[in-house]
């Protein structure tokens, strides 16, 4: 279903809906991808949160500290 949606956007988000114009061709594209961006995130999070709670029932709880130097070795280069 498509259809027009009125937003109001502050001058910072329109001087960074203008910035990314050239490369995803117009306004609604750029703001379809960031409603596509912003749904995948939401999904991983979901996953990582059924992640967190599946580990944590079979292994008990997560280390904090574990999870941190993991960052930092894997994430952090």
């Amino acid at each position: 279903m498509s259809g027009t949606t009125t937003i109001r956007l502050s001058d910072e988000d329109r001087r960074r809906l203008e910035l990314l114009v050239p490369e995803y061709g117009d306004q609604s594209s750029v703001i379809r991808h960031g409603i596509r961006r912003l749904a995948e995130e939401q999904r991983q999070r979901q996953e990582l949160r059924s992640l967190l709670r599946d580990w944590e029932a079979e292994s008990g709880p997560v280390d904090e500290d574990a999870v941190a130097e993991m960052q930092r070795r894997y994430f952090n280069r």
